[in-house]
């Protein structure tokens, strides 16, 4: 049996199994990266509902594993050495994961073809357009200013075409075979239509990057995935 004490979260979010990997997350954009990829890799885990209110997020239970107070985190009883790891950042979790098994990452010059499009969701198509949510959605709308909607609007589409281009090779994937590049960027593009932007950034217009969605919508461990802690 595993020993997880030295992880204050586990006080309040305890494991059943502390031989598995411990994951605490919500089904957001960036949280279910973690999941989908657990399930693509066959790992057994156990997920913790963190929502996204301060009472969670900004616990010191929480804190104590992620400072910057963002879903989703994990611990890896059998990390590095046989010693557990906590881990924060979804892209930092997909890299490790991966790189745990030996899967959802090539190896020689192709693994930077993957990194480079994980960067890309993570430092553009996740920051950007979940700015395009605050203000085109959430609170955000509520501002006279267009000029902030427009802004996010028109980055989307930049983006959105990047993505389109990268595809008009015929490749059914971002960075050659499936992998971890597709399990960020995905849920990023599904995002569009949770925030009721798909018109307004010309969705329908990147037919490629429709039939990419698809594609990655239809792979059972993503089903899995996508509800993965349950909301309710």
């Amino acid at each position: 049996m595993s020993d997880l004490s030295d992880f204050p979260i586990t006080r309040r979010w305890p494991p059943q199994n502390p031989s598995v990997i411990q994951l605490y997350s919500f089904p957001t954009p960036n949280g279910v990266k973690a999941s989908i990829a657990l399930e693509e890799l066959g790992l057994p885990y156990e997920p913790h509902k963190v929502s996204l209110s301060d009472e969670d997020v900004k616990s010191d239970a929480f804190l104590s594993l992620n400072p910057n107070n963002k879903i989703p985190a994990l611990i890896d009883p059998d990390g590095p050495d046989g010693k557990p790891i906590g881990l924060f950042e979804s892209g930092a979790i997909l890299i490790y994961l991966a790189d745990k098994t030996g899967r959802l990452m090539p190896e020689g010059a192709d693994r930077y073809h993957v990194i480079k499009w994980l960067m890309f969701q993570m430092g553009g198509v996740g920051p950007l357009f979940g700015q395009l949510g605050f203000f085109w959605k959430f609170k955000g709308a509520e501002i006279d200013d267009p000029r902030p909607r427009e802004r996010y609007v028109n980055e989307a589409k930049r983006l959105l075409n990047v993505v389109e281009t990268a595809l008009d090779d015929g490749r059914d994937w971002i960075a050659g075979d499936y992998s971890i590049a597709d399990i960020a960027l995905a849920p990023w593009l599904r995002a569009l239509d949770f925030y009721g932007a798909r018109d307004v950034t010309g969705w329908a217009d990147h037919p490629r990057t429709v039939a990419y969605l698809d594609r990655f919508l239809e792979r059972p461990a993503v089903q899995r995935g996508l509800d993965i802690p349950a909301r309710d």
